[in-house]
C-alpha cells in the first residue's frame, strides 16, 4: 500500500471581495471543495472516482483529494488498469482493490475506524468507496498531519514512489503560489482571499499593542488582532493570541508548501510571539512591531526564529 502527498491547492485569482459577501453567495460561486480539479485530472479521473476522492479526503483534516487521486492512479489507474488484483484476486505481493491494500493492513483500518456508509457490507478492499476512505485513514494513522512524507514512506517504503505520488497530486491540482501582490491576489480558496483582502487592505494603520483595528475601537492592529479580524471577515473565527492562533492549527506538514492565506508563526511552540498572514511569493502581510505600521515583509529573514505554519482555510465552508 502506499499514500501520497497533499498537494498544493488551485488557483483561485478574482477581483478584490466586497466586505460582507456570505458565505451562501461564496459557495455558490465556488463550490465547497479544497483543491479544484485541474485539466488533466478532469480528463483522467473518472467522475464517480474524483467524487470519492474528495469526499474522503475530509475525513483527514488538511489532507487534499489529490494525494488519494494520485494513490488511485499509481495503484490501479483509479479502479480501470489491467494488472494483478484490481477487481479481484491479489498481486505478487498480496495487495487488492483499486488502492491495493494487503488484507492485514485494510482490516486493520476498519477496525480502527468507520468507513462511512456507501460501500459494501461488510467493507471490502476491492469497493472504490471503501479502499478510498481506508487509504484517507491510514494516511492518518501514519502520521501525515505533521510529516506528509514520512506517512508516505510507511505507506510503501519506496522514495521513487513517493516522489511520483507526489508529483501527480500536484499535476491534479493547479499550484497556488500567490503572486505577493496585494493588487493581484491569488489564494486556494474563497476564505483565503477574504482575509488577504482584509489584511491588504489595513497596510499603513499603526502597531497597536492589543489593537483589533478600527472596528474595534482602536487605531491599529497588532499581529494576532490583525489575522484574527483578517479571517473574522472571511467568516472564520480565531483565538485572539498568536500563541493560541498557533495552537489552534490545523498546522501545514513539515514539508509541504505555504499557501497563500497561510498563518506563519514564530518563536517556539511553547512561547509564539509573532505571526503574520502569508500571500505568497515569500511574502506575509503583517503589523510588525511598535513605530511599524501595518506592511508587506519577507516571510524569511535573516536570524528569525520562523517556527511553522497553520491552514484555517482548508474547506471552511463544508
Amino acid at each position: 500500500m502506499k499514500i501520497a502527498v497533499a498537494a498544493v491547492a488551485a488557483i483561485i485569482a478574482i477581483p478584490i471581495l466586497i466586505g460582507g459577501v456570505g458565505k451562501a453567495i461564496v459557495s455558490a460561486l465556488f463550490g465547497t471543495g479544497g483543491t479544484e480539479p485541474s485539466q488533466a485530472a478532469i480528463a483522467e479521473i473518472p467522475n464517480d472516482y474524483l467524487s470519492l476522492y474528495r469526499a474522503a479526503a475530509t475525513v483527514c483534516p488538511g489532507l487534499d483529494w489529490t494525494i488519494l487521486a494520485a494513490i488511485g492512479d499509481a495503484e490501479s489507474k483509479h479502479g480501470r488498469g489491467s494488472g494483478d488484483g484490481i477487481k479481484e484476486g491479489e498481486n505478487h505481493m498480496g495487495a487488492g482493490g483499486p488502492m491495493q491494500f494487503l488484507k492485514p493492513t485494510f482490516d486493520g483500518v476498519i477496525t480502527r475506524h468507520t468507513i462511512p456508509p456507501g460501500g459494501a457490507n461488510p467493507p471490502s478492499r476491492y469497493n472504490p468507496h471503501d479502499a478510498i476512505y481506508a487509504a484517507a485513514f491510514y494516511l492518518c494513522d501514519s502520521g501525515a498531519q505533521k510529516d506528509i512524507r514520512k506517512a508516505l514512506f510507511a505507506y510503501n517504503h519506496s522514495e521513487e514512489y513517493v516522489n511520483g505520488v507526489l508529483a501527480q497530486a500536484k499535476r491534479y491540482g493547479t499550484a497556488t503560489v500567490g503572486t505577493g501582490d496585494c493588487n493581484k491576489i491569488q489564494a486556494p480558496n474563497p476564505a483565503a482571499i477574504m482575509a488577504i483582502n482584509f489584511a491588504c487592505g489595513q497596510l499603513g494603520l499603526p502597531y497597536v499593542w492589543g489593537g483589533n483595528g478600527p472596528a474595534g475601537g482602536h487605531a491599529g492592529f497588532d499581529c494576532s488582532g490583525l489575522t484574527k479580524a483578517a479571517y473574522n471577515a472571511a467568516g472564520i473565527n480565531l483565538p485572539r493570541t498568536a500563541q493560541t492562533q498557533y495552537n489552534a492549527g490545523p498546522l501545514v506538514p513539515a514539508g509541504q508548501p505555504l499557501l497563500p492565506g497561510d498563518l506563519v508563526f514564530y518563536g517556539t511552540p511553547g512561547n509564539v510571539h509573532h505571526v503574520g498572514l502569508y500571500i505568497g511569493a515569500d511574502k506575509m502581510v503583517h503589523a510588525p512591531t511598535f513605530g511599524q505600521p501595518v506592511q508587506v515583509s519577507n516571510y524569511r529573514w535573516n536570524g528569525d526564529d520562523y517556527l511553522a505554519a497553520s491552514r484555517p482555510a482548508v474547506d471552511p465552508w463544508l
